[in-house]
């Protein structure tokens, strides 16, 4: 089978553009397909701290002769570009001795317009370099980076004690160690550049020049935007990637898995120029010649779009689940070493009502376990400290609920209640008794009823 041999000849240059654009060359883009002057692809490198022009020409062939070179050079030499230029011949096949002779005479001669050429052999070594499928002429992601999934300058539970000390009644050095596991989801960091220009009989009515930057979750299924906060989290940490290591983590983690990327590099390139096309779709109002007014749609073509890189890497989500008495608190963020993004805190939150987040007061029941808001935390009555209401057991002493850990606790409270002098059952409805003398009256009346001595 030959290399490539389904492609048609704009398959090949819309593929050399993601090859390119993988090799680490800049600003890559293709050329106007109507008249294409000899020049298929242009791309930018610098060498030396200076910036050159490259002008690809891509031959979906079997054979490549010196008329097609000759024919880049004059394209080479009257192409608009303030600093150095180049050329490249891209080819399925092969090239013919006069082209290899051509292009190395104009090596020797150090021509301004030197020429490089990429046969099929080439192709194949750039191929495993950059993880192209040949034969389908997909570049599939490869990706061995992943950004810190926990921080290492600290310990890996670290985040979770951190949220735990919001939480009243209870100290990190008493919590057990939670269950830690850790998803390397792929995402894809994409920029693109959309220029276009809309033109009517009265001029110009509308323009798009804009640099669009946004990240992609790229695990099967369609791709999804992520939003703003995780963006920004991978954007920002790009530079302090580390080799995605599992033999590593596990020695971290109880758990690693690590997922694949979804679609390949050439499929989300065509996902991103769709999605800027309708992004940048809209309806511009003017004035024509004769003073009407009108209406026109702008899509900028799929040509006017050009993205200019798609890098990959793992966006470790971090899960971590502490157990304590009766109930689980999971801590759940997508991590980037010392820095993170929450998505789920099972720790600020209530666990007998809807009341969750940072901005509330929440006190730990050390009878079950629980974590509780204001109105459902208690004082224990026996032994001063707090209780959850849903673990308390009650009974009203002096008209008034009070709370205990269980019914030992009750009956030894009981007990105590029993010997107290009136005045000290009245205290224990403080609201009362420091209301009014006839309120107090009335409690301590109410109490000779209750103990059925009047």
């Amino acid at each position: 089978m030959a290399v490539l041999d389904d492609l048609s000849g704009f398959e090949f240059e819309d593929l050399m553009e993601d090859v390119f654009r993988n090799l680490g060359y800049e600003n890559v883009r293709q050329a106007e397909r109507t008249a294409d002057e000899g020049r298929d692809v242009i791309m930018e490198e610098i060498v030396d701290g200076t910036r050159r022009a490259i002008i690809v020409e891509c031959k979906h062939t079997g054979t490549v002769g010196r008329p097609v070179v000759q024919k880049l050079h004059s394209a080479i030499a009257t192409f608009d570009f303030d600093g150095p230029k180049r050329g490249m011949v891209a080819t399925t096949g092969r090239f013919t001795n006069p082209a290899e002779e051509y292009a190395d005479r104009l090596q020797r001669n150090d021509d301004p317009y030197p020429i490089e050429l990429i046969d099929g052999e080439d192709l194949r070594e750039i191929a495993d370099e950059i993880g192209l499928d040949l034969y389908n002429g997909r570049i599939e992601i490869l990706c061995d980076e992943t950004l810190r999934p926990y921080d290492p300058a600290a310990d890996v539970d670290a985040p979770v004690q951190e949220a735990f000390r919001d939480i009243e009644n209870i100290e990190a050095a008493d919590l057990p160690v939670p269950h830690s596991q850790v998803t390397f989801r792929p995402v894809v960091a994409i920029t693109a550049d959309t220029n276009s220009v809309f033109e009517t009989s009265v001029g110009v009515i509308h323009r798009i020049n804009d640099r669009t930057q946004f990240v992609v979750h790229a695990e099967r299924g369609h791709p999804k935007v992520a939003d703003d906060e995780v963006a920004t989290l991978v954007t920002e940490n790009f530079h302090a990637t580390v080799p995605l290591d599992t033999g590593q983590f596990t020695e971290v983690f109880d758990d690693v898995d690590e997922r694949r990327f979804g679609q390949t590099q050439t499929e989300y390139k065509e996902w991103a120029v769709d999605r800027l096309q309708d992004y940048h779709t809209t309806t511009v109002t003017y004035t024509g010649d004769n003073n009407v007014t009108y209406n026109k749609t702008c899509e900028p073509n799929l040509s006017d779009i050009s993205v200019q890189s798609i890098e990959p890497v793992y966006l470790p989500e971090v899960r971590q689940t502490t157990e304590i008495l009766e109930y689980s608190y999971p801590y759940e963020y997508y991590s980037a070493g010392p820095s993170r993004v929450t998505l789920e805190d099972g720790i600020h939150r209530c666990v007998h009502c809807e009341t969750s987040g940072v901005d509330e007061t929440y006190t730990y029941c050390p009878n079950c376990g629980a974590i509780a808001c204001d109105t459902h935390i208690k004082t224990e009555r026996l032994e001063g400290e707090p209780v959850c209401t849903g673990c308390a057991v009650t009974e009203r002493f002096a008209l008034k609920r009070k709370y205990f850990y269980d019914e030992e606790n009750l009956d030894a409270f009981r007990k105590e209640y029993a010997e107290m002098p009136l005045h000290e059952k009245a205290m224990e409805n403080k609201l009362l008794a420091g209301g009014s003398v006839v309120a107090t009256l009335l409690l301590v009346v109410g109490l000779l009823v209750i103990g059925g001595i009047i």
